[in-house]
């Protein structure tokens, strides 16, 4: 099966993920974050690289995809390809960052995808207000982070709303505000049990 977490920068789905492999012996496929080429360069100029980001995005989220296809064994994936075509992306052309060139040509690849690939079994979906998520990218403390705008924030929360309020597959959404499942067992638990009445119809 495939187990897909989503959700905005800040929102706990690594977290999340790594609870969940825990719980459940699934296999985690994580967002590759820590050596991105174009991350750092990224949030330093938008601009420049906002086309570059996504590309590679969609290239590694479309290879773990694949994989996961492939695979027999059950995968929970930290943050899905959908986001960075349906949210990301949007985003930055919207927010003059990716010019309508760019936009239309990333726009095309990713359509050519997605007609190869299937839903996810389930899709989790953390919702955070932008204070909340403004405190946990401050706690982690990754140094390139910490220059990103609340107005990119709020654009992000607009367009993960607009689309998961159309979302056609198996869906949870985890109150990332209310639930601190990285710290209350009992919270957790919550998320498990509805998980369960999801994939295995108990409860």
């Amino acid at each position: 099966m495939h187990i897909a977490i989503a959700g905005n920068i800040g929102c706990g789905k690594t977290t999340l993920t790594k609870l969940l492999v825990k719980r459940y012996g699934w296999l985690p496929k994580f967002e590759p974050v820590e050596h991105n080429p174009y991350l750092e360069d990224f949030y330093k100029d938008m601009d420049r690289w906002s086309f570059n980001l996504q590309v590679y995005f969609l290239n590694k989220r479309f290879r773990d995809i694949v994989e996961i296809a492939r695979s027999k064994d059950t995968i929970v994936q930290d943050r899905t390809i959908f986001e960075d075509a349906c949210i990301f992306a949007p985003n930055l052309h919207a927010q003059g960052y990716m010019s309508d060139r760019d936009y239309e040509n990333y726009t095309e690849l990713f359509d050519l995808m997605m007609s190869l690939v299937a839903l996810p079994d389930l899709m989790i979906y953390i919702r955070s207000t932008v204070p909340n998520l403004i405190a946990h990218i401050s706690k982690r403390g990754r140094e390139y982070e910490q220059s990103i705008r609340i107005d990119y924030l709020n654009g992000l929360n607009d367009r993960y709303e607009e689309w998961i309020s159309g979302y056609k597959g198996k869906l949870l959404i985890v109150d990332g505000d209310r639930l601190k499942f990285e710290s209350e067992p009992k919270d957790l638990q919550q998320i498990t049990d509805q998980i369960d009445s999801l994939l295995y119809g108990l409860f």
